[in-house]
């Protein structure tokens, strides 16, 4: 008896041949190209509802930095104008916060980011450039500007028995920053070029207390800083100290607790001043009303469920069909079966994924713009990553489908398998508002829904305490190491499937 032997060539025109047949059974099937077909209107579509859904034109201006980022700029500001050069220095001996325990009723609390200090500033405009030095609750002593940048100094908190003098010299558009702890020994904390300062600027002591992180949200804080020994000289005017709170009507700033305000008392050259909110770069919380291109970007989910339905029938259908064993006689290479398929699997997805995107994200951000929504900015680069991102995160998971498909052999099962490992985590960690932090993050980290990563455009800072997960846009692990633990998840599949493949009956 002559043993049989496939009419196809092996190597690399074996692989071709098997990889145009499989196209040709996917191109064939009407119900798998009309899907994938649908993939990009999905996310268009979802994308023009997300842009039109919420309405915001009127609302206060997000206060924008010099570097074009939201900030949060709100503080209670005691200044006076600054024309030319100059300097000023204080003595800083205590910093007390409190946070509310019920709707009247304040406590004193840790707010390790409340700030009490010297601000030199172009105007009380948010967002203008400035530069300042503060005792901070938790972090000692710190000089900052341009929202994002600053240096540690002095450790340690302030008390009456342990004040800090603070000391700020404008030279031109440089100012430069000096702390003490008595008074005699100076450490020079640095010297930064303020953009845009102008000729006349305004300067003086300054208190915010950010919101405070209570279980799973934050809560409004006010701190209260005495300040001492104030002294001016250079082109300081003269009169009386004005104090105002920059920021009042600001969508980033969250407000003073019940029954507080911001104020100054001044006696005796010693100024007692309390104020709430925060110089820093604005967040998700912080800016509740603010959009992302994750938003925009919802209607992955549905193509989500779309690819991994027509990646599981792309190989049970052969094996309810009775089809598989024709596949498989003619291709006794098992793998290079499911190779092929995976390939012509993920490009389809891919192309689909793209086009979706590439059209979802302008026209969504157009229509949210026009509608008075502020998105926070993305750079160039972060707009293809995501086209791209979200691309991958769809083919990867249809192919993910293809793996569970081949191991089940049943449509159905590999469906189910696949949304509990990846469809179910994205809920809970990106669509359930209390679920712990902790879990939360453990989850986003360690399935596949980890890949949605590569969507997120916003970036966690170390100087604001704030609710950072996936359900308030950020991700614990980069964009593209999210993406690889979906990758390594389909990866194994494929692995498995090919060793089931090979070790049973058709």
């Amino acid at each position: 008896m002559t043993r049989y032997r496939s009419a196809q060539r092996a190597g690399r025109d074996g692989f071709l041949q098997v990889l145009h047949a499989e196209w040709t059974k996917f191109r064939s099937v009407r119900g798998w190209v009309l899907a994938m077909v649908a993939v990009a209107p999905m996310v268009v579509l979802v994308a023009l509802l997300a842009g039109v859904s919420s309405d915001q034109r009127g609302a206060p201006a997000v206060p924008v930095g010099p570097g074009g980022a939201p900030v949060t700029d709100s503080f209670y500001f005691v200044h006076r104008p600054l024309t030319g050069d100059g300097g000023i220095t204080v003595s800083v001996s205590a910093l007390r916060s409190a946070v509310p325990t019920g709707p009247a009723d304040l406590r004193p609390g840790s707010v390790p980011w409340a700030k009490a200090g010297l601000i030199i500033k172009e105007s009380t405009r948010q967002g203008s450039p400035y530069a300042a030095i503060m005792v901070t609750g938790g972090h000692g002593v710190r000089m900052q500007h341009g929202y994002v940048g600053g240096t540690a100094g002095i450790p340690g908190p302030v008390s009456a028995a342990s004040p800090r003098r603070l000391r700020l010299d404008r030279s031109g558009d440089a100012i430069t920053g000096y702390a003490s702890a008595d008074g005699t020994h100076w450490t020079k904390m640095g010297t930064v070029h303020v953009d845009g300062l102008g000729p006349t600027a305004q300067g003086g002591p300054f208190v915010a207390s950010p919101p405070s992180v209570e279980g799973m949200g934050t809560v409004p804080s006010v701190s209260t800083a005495d300040f001492g020994d104030l002294r001016v000289q250079g082109g300081w005017a003269g009169g009386d100290w004005t104090g105002d709170q920059v920021g009042a009507e600001s969508p980033s700033f969250s407000g003073y607790p019940r029954n507080t305000s911001g104020s100054f008392t001044w006696s005796d050259g010693r100024f007692t001043v309390t104020g709430a909110g925060d110089i820093a770069p604005a967040l998700r919380q912080t800016l509740p009303t603010g959009g992302t291109l994750a938003d925009i970007l919802t209607g992955t989910f549905a193509a989500l469920i779309a690819v991994i339905v027509v990646g599981a029938q792309f190989v049970t259908a052969e094996y309810r069909d009775g089809t598989i064993c024709t596949t498989l006689a003619a291709v006794p290479r098992r793998g290079r079966v499911l190779a092929a398929k995976a390939v012509v699997l993920g490009a389809v997805t891919f192309v689909a994924g793209l086009v979706g995107a590439v059209v979802a994200v302008p026209l969504g951000e157009r229509l949210a713009r026009a509608h008075g929504v502020y998105l926070f900015p993305v750079t160039f680069a972060a707009h293809s990553r995501i086209a791209f991102g979200t691309a991958a995160l769809l083919a990867t998971a249809a192919i993910l489908a293809l793996a569970a498909g081949a191991v089940f052999r049943r449509g159905a099962a590999a469906v189910t398998g696949v949304v509990a490992v990846l469809v179910l985590p994205y809920l809970l960690v990106a669509q359930v508002p209390f679920l712990p932090a902790d879990v939360s993050n453990r989850l986003a980290r360690v399935t596949p829904a980890a890949a949605f990563a590569v969507q997120q455009t916003l970036v966690p800072y170390h100087q604001v305490t704030s609710i950072y997960t996936p359900y308030d846009g950020y991700y614990p692990l980069a964009p593209w190491a999210g993406y690889a633990v979906l990758a390594g998840y389909a990866v194994a599949g494929l692995v498995l499937a090919a060793v089931v493949l090979r070790r049973r009956d058709a």
